[in-house]
């Protein structure tokens, strides 16, 4: 039987047959390995180079246009980053460069990139609240009909177009009902009713009826027929400061975000937390006519992300534990010792902007938009989840989001937060990718 040697390395217990000893110079496999990937490395790390592509470059569509270019993985270059990210460029955009960069987004369309082009319309859209009423004709003629917000502004030709073809194209029909829910205008409500009281043969084929798709646009089909909308159109950002805001500034401010509730769970012990605390006067909640000077959420950040929370609001609006809450089955084995407190510490760099903006701003998750915000269209990562009111069985008012990921490196997620203000209960929703 062959002798066989042992690996050079130090601290390795590995023997090898010299045929191999031969090939690596005394070395097992791995070890090998792991040298030459040292030595690539080491090489890597002399010879990089930094390539800035925005040197010179003042123009913000030339500057998005580099954005939206995927570059050749090549290890001997580091690209540097611009000093903006891709959402404040956009949100930077006169109403020229807007058009511009629309034309743009439809030249690439023409071209074959359907991913950048939809892209850039959905950050303009987003992030500018620019109308695509004109490119709607040319994304049907790519068959283009998801995300479905593109599609807000539809004229009534479009509407009616897609309205006829949803009737007769059981390929896009999912994306096609998406895309009416979000112009929602009379003509759809009218449709939807139609549908709900008539199912047509196609809804046997679809997971929820057709009228359930207007949960996806931030609306919802009363028993009357009439369109209900479950947002308020006013939105404003949650901001992080670079430093904790000084104490006469923090007294000032219309919310508050991220303290210790002063219940504990009774599913798994652990302290509740007040998300937010919100003036009523402040705009985004000021139709709702709340009593109490202010609305407050908490929740359970441990079971919460496993279930709907319910909260009843008490006396001062303090919230309390309500009895409609219902365990998940069987209750998760939560260990307690592994919760994460570092969101904790962004509370005091935490406040609300002082403008409004675009109440779509965040809509579509995979722009990665800054999400955190008060009023405004949910950021869904997964399908619209807007919780029945135990007591009226209506869909709650979504009311702020915050996302999880703003708030520290590890960070991932989004608590939405939501009221029935006829009852005086808030709901707490929790999604992940």
């Amino acid at each position: 039987m062959t002798e066989r040697i042992p690996c050079q390395s130090q601290n390795c217990a590995a023997t090898i047959l010299p045929a191999t000893a031969h090939k690596t110079g005394g070395f097992c496999i791995p070890c090998y390995q792991e040298q030459e990937r040292r030595k690539r490395q080491a090489y890597i790390e002399q010879h990089r180079r930094d390539v800035d592509l925005y040197k010179g470059t003042a123009d913000p569509v030339e500057v998005l246009k580099i954005m939206h270019t995927k570059q050749a993985y090549d290890p001997l270059i580091r690209y540097l980053p611009y000093p903006l990210n891709r959402e404040q460029v956009y949100s930077a955009l006169s109403g020229e460069d807007a058009e511009r960069m629309k034309a743009y987004a439809l030249d690439l369309l023409s071209a074959g990139d359907e991913e950048t082009s939809v892209d850039i319309l959905l950050s303009l859209l987003c992030y500018n609240n620019v109308r695509l009423t004109d490119c709607l004709p040319v994304l049907i003629g790519h068959e283009l009909y998801y995300p479905g917000i593109l599609y807000k502004d539809a004229s009534a030709e479009v509407r009616d177009q897609l309205l006829e073809q949803v009737e007769q194209d059981s390929e896009n029909r999912n994306h096609l009902l998406l895309a009416l829910a979000w112009i929602g205008d009379g003509r759809i409500v009218q449709q939807f009713q139609q549908w709900r009281e008539q199912p047509p043969q196609w809804a046997k084929e679809l997971f929820v009826s057709p009228d359930q798709y207007s949960l996806e646009a931030g609306w919802k089909l009363t028993e009357a027929g009439v369109r209900r909308d479950l947002f308020s159109h006013t939105g404003f950002a949650i901001e992080r400061a670079a430093e904790p805001l000084n104490a006469e500034f923090a007294a000032n401010e219309p919310a508050r975000f991220l303290g210790a509730g002063p219940e504990e769970c009774p599913w798994c012990g652990s302290g509740f937390t007040r998300l937010m605390e919100l003036r009523n006067n402040h705009p985004s909640v000021r139709d709702l006519a709340l009593a109490d000077e202010w609305l407050k959420v908490d929740t359970c950040l441990s079971c919460g992300s496993y279930s709907v929370i319910y909260m009843e609001t008490g006396n001062q609006g303090e919230p309390r534990w309500s009895l409609y809450n219902q365990a998940p089955q069987p209750l998760p084995d939560l260990n307690l010792g592994d919760d994460n407190d570092e969101y904790l510490a962004a509370a005091p760099r935490l406040h609300l902007a002082a403008q409004p903006r675009n109440a779509y701003h965040a809509v579509e998750w995979t722009l990665e938009p800054a999400a955190s915000q008060v009023g405004g269209h949910p950021t869904w990562i997964q399908d619209a989840e807007y919780p029945a009111c135990p007591c009226c069985s209506e869909n709650m008012m979504f009311i702020a989001q915050l996302d999880w990921s703003q708030l520290g490196p590890y960070g991932e997620g989004i608590y939405y937060m939501f009221i029935c203000p006829k009852d005086k209960i808030t709901a707490t929703v929790y999604q992940q990718s």
